[in-house]
C-alpha cells in the first residue's frame, strides 16, 4: 500500500501564491506518474498537472504559465507551485501517484491523497 500526505493548502487572495506538497510512503517498487488533480464544488475532478519519472510534465491549459509541478525522486515527493492564483482555482486539490508495487508485478496502481482545500478569494 501507498500512503499520500498532502500539505500546503489554504486561503489566498487573487494574484497570490501557494505551494502544495505531497509525500508518498509505504511499500512500492517505483513511482511512475505523479500529479495533481482538483475538484471544485459541483464539478468533476480534473487534471491540473502531472510529471513522469523522466521529468516530463503536462499541464491543464487553464494553469499553464502559472503553475509548476516538480518531484523529488529521492524523497518520493511531488509539489505544485501555484502563482497568480485566480478565484476559479478554488477547489480541493488531490495528489495522485501511479506506481508499481513490486519488481515481480508489472501492473501499476493508482493512489489518491485525502485532498487539500485551496480557496482564492479577496
Amino acid at each position: 500500500q501507498v500512503q499520500l500526505v498532502e500539505s500546503g493548502g489554504g486561503l489566498v487572495q487573487p494574484g497570490g501564491s501557494l505551494r502544495l506538497s505531497c509525500a508518498a510512503s509505504g511499500s512500492f517498487f517505483s513511482l511512475n506518474v505523479m500529479g495533481w488533480y482538483r475538484q471544485a464544488p459541483g464539478k468533476q475532478r480534473e487534471l491540473v498537472a502531472t510529471t513522469t519519472s523522466g521529468d516530463s510534465t503536462n499541464y491543464a491549459d487553464s494553469v499553464k504559465g502559472r503553475f509548476t509541478i516538480s518531484r523529488d525522486n529521492a524523497k518520493n515527493t511531488v509539489s505544485l507551485q501555484m502563482n497568480n492564483l485566480k478565484p476559479e482555482d478554488t477547489a480541493v486539490y488531490y495528489c495522485n501517484v501511479n506506481c508499481r508495487r513490486s519488481i515481480f508485478d508489472s501492473r501499476t496502481y493508482d493512489y489518491w491523497g485525502q485532498g487539500t482545500q485551496v480557496t482564492v478569494s479577496s
